[in-house]
């Protein structure tokens, strides 16, 4: 048998052998990924061996992504932070922890007397989504009154695009896409971002399902879908009013269904029939034939999910596309035939974990993406930085490190590695990985819940994000209750009647439990309809979506998320992430690049030096490059990415950032 045993399974064989067989522990996964799988970790005498994927889940199916794969070598990664560092004239000291939070309470003590609360600043987002990890530590800053962000960084501009005409946000649940008769996934690279919900579609195309993929890229997902549909960048609007336009025009759209349940149909239909196929081919890059086959395939196969990616809005045109595609479906008379995210389709409580519902102070909310103008005028003195790394991931990145490194501004770290961000820090605390730590993770695409287990002992001194502001809360002699409630008694609350199936005493004791839905055909706008036409916009937002005009000179540099890497995690384990770009033939022709060599790529925010890849699966006059990695030479691909926000809630606009490219050697 060892013989036949690879390296992976070889600790697995020499149990076997001994007669030691393993035992296993039940967890889940809780980065910010669409997929938050259950897994099973095997442990033989203390020791933890593998991780594997747990078939309870219905949706992530007993698999596991790259990154999944070695999360025990990542927990026990020379990159993790063990104890408590204060930084010392360019180096970092070890402290003992009633010396760090002496330091740390002292610092926020001074700063709240002269500057007040408002001066003080939390940066969170999702790079832990646990309850006990990431929400209900804030309760200690929503009660100080810290300045918070707007969390514009990701999702957002998505969300509001789609409230504007469903209410809420939420779409199909994951357990439908294995039966959907197609499966369009535009702008969505799933085979890498988002592997199980991608795997349920290829169960459906195995019972006669089709995948069509739109993107200007041949990704993962559109290389083996069976229409790829290669779109220009930003012209997304102009191709879902291509494909609206046909059905309109055709007859092909469901006139009951428009007329009972939406809102503004005359409005969108007078706004297509406006748009010349002339013009639909110019913007998209695509013909009217191709344009007519999709539209064609939607109508032929109503049993249809329109799978919309959370990278596609992360363009200056990103909401305006998101909220043109989510009509589609609906014209179709389908109740929500598209998919974004269902974090909103969930009855849990998230404010009462955060606390943000508990206070009565008065928050001040900042742009998360135009944060570092802010951190570089120094106008917070005291930033406090978790589950996050926005030294690389945020854009306009000299901006963020002036900032983080003024003598007048103290941050604070509390992080499981040395990451940019902890390498900017006055006061690095160390955190548990996930395997380190009970938790309870609500994904924001499925409907199931257990509890994620500790499976080993915390390495070094690393303390949980509850202990650390449980600490702050002792010294600081503070005086809510609501600081004080115990975790469990926290999420039963916010759990109460929002499950289907089980209680939170099942949750505690690992059982699985199924979140209740939203119904599919309830919309929490005005009219309780879906408003294709809004009748109340906030001010500077059009009613229907807008086509932006696309650049006509310069590159067009995407990036999106490359297997290996959950955002900038996982880079101790695989290796950087590449730096590489890719280049079409003709625009490599036309500068005389060649495989591996090094260019530039260079705005008005500086330049980047990256290792060219020449390639078809991107068209003339775009680049693509895997995202938050650093260039040749060490700098961060986010410091050309402009800090710019879109009109609809206020994201991020690295998909339309503009470059020009020479040859460096």
């Amino acid at each position: 048998m060892e013989g036949v045993c690879n390296r992976k399974f070889k600790k697995e064989c020499q149990a076997i052998h001994s007669g030691d067989y393993m035992s296993d522990v039940e967890t889940v996964c809780p980065r910010d990924c669409y997929d938050t799988c259950f897994m099973r970790v095997s442990i033989r005498d203390s020791e933890l061996i593998r991780t594997m994927g747990d078939k309870a889940n219905p949706v992530t199916q007993g698999f596991l992504c790259r990154r999944g794969y070695r999360d025990i070598e990542r927990m026990q990664s020379p990159e993790r932070i063990l104890y408590p560092h204060a930084a010392d004239s360019g180096s970092f000291e070890r402290l003992s922890w009633d010396d760090a939070l002496t330091l740390l309470t002292g610092k926020l003590n001074s700063t709240l007397e002269r500057y007040g609360p408002r001066s003080c600043l939390q940066i969170a987002c999702a790079g832990n989504q646990g309850l006990f990890t990431s929400y209900l530590p804030q309760r200690l800053y929503y009660a100080l009154g810290f300045t918070q962000t707007d969390e514009s960084i990701c999702s957002k501009s998505g969300h509001d695009a789609l409230s504007l005409h469903y209410g809420l946000t939420y779409g199909v649940d994951p357990d439908e896409l294995s039966d959907k008769e197609l499966t369009v996934y535009w702008g969505f690279n799933a085979a890498v971002s988002a592997p199980h919900l991608y795997a349920l579609s290829v169960k459906a195309r195995k019972k006669g399902g089709i995948i069509i993929a739109v993107d200007p890229r041949k990704s993962e997902t559109a290389g083996a879908a069976d229409v790829w549909v290669q779109i220009n960048p930003g012209s997304d609007v102009a191709l879902a009013y291509g494909i609206l336009k046909y059905l309109i025009e055709n007859g092909l759209t469901d006139s009951q269904f428009i007329g009972t349940y939406t809102h503004g149909f005359d409005k969108l239909k007078e706004e297509v029939s406006q748009w010349s196929v002339g013009a639909i081919e110019k913007y998209t890059g695509i013909t009217w034939d191709t344009i007519t086959e999709l539209a064609e395939l939607y109508s032929n196969h109503r049993n249809n999910v329109t799978m919309m990616g959370i990278g596609m809005q992360k363009s200056l045109y990103g909401a305006e596309s998101v909220r043109a595609i989510s009509f589609i479906p609906a014209v179709l008379g389908l109740h929500r035939g598209f998919y974004y995210s269902n974090c909103q389709k969930f009855y849990v409580d998230i404010p009462y974990i955060t606390g943000e519902n508990l206070t009565d102070k008065k928050i001040r909310i900042v742009s998360q993406v135009a944060l570092g103008k802010l951190l570089e005028k120094g106008e917070f003195p005291f930033v406090y930085i978790h589950n996050m790394n926005p030294a690389a991931t945020l854009p306009n990145q000299k901006a963020v490190e002036k900032g983080l490194f003024r003598n007048d501004v103290f941050v604070v770290v509390h992080d499981t590695h040395w990451t940019e961000t902890a390498r900017h820090a006055d006061l690095v605390l160390p955190a548990p990985t996930f395997l380190e730590k009970e938790d309870v993770v609500v994904s924001y695409s499925h409907k199931y819940v257990r509890k994620s287990n500790r499976v080993s002992e915390p390495l070094g001194e690393s303390k949980s994000e509850l202990w650390v502001t449980a600490q702050i809360v002792n010294r600081l002699q503070m005086k809510e209750e609501w600081l004080q409630e115990d975790p469990w008694e926290v999420v039963g609350k916010a759990f109460r009647n929002a499950l289907e199936k089980g209680d939170v005493r099942d949750l505690k004791k690992g059982i699985t439990v199924t979140l209740k839905m939203k119904p599919k055909n309830e919309y929490q706008t005005l009219s309780g309809r879906i408003e294709f036409y809004p009748e109340v916009t906030k001010p500077g937002i059009a009613p229907l979506p807008h086509q932006y005009l696309l650049p006509e000179n310069g590159f067009v540099l995407l990036n999106s998320a490359a297997k290996n890497y959950t955002h900038t995690q996982f880079q101790d384990i695989h290796g950087v992430i590449p730096p590489i770009v890719f280049i079409n033939l003709k625009d490599a022709r036309k500068y005389n690049i060649h495989d591996t060599d090094i260019v530039e790529l260079y705005n008005e925010l500086g330049s980047i030096k990256l290792k060219a890849v020449i390639s078809v699966a991107v068209p003339a006059g775009v680049l693509w490059a895997p995202r938050q990695g650093k260039d040749v030479e060490g700098s961060l691909q986010n410091s050309i990415m402009p800090d710019t926000t879109q009109g609809i809630g206020g994201g991020p606009v690295f998909n339309s950032t503009l470059v020009s490219i020479r040859k460096v050697s």
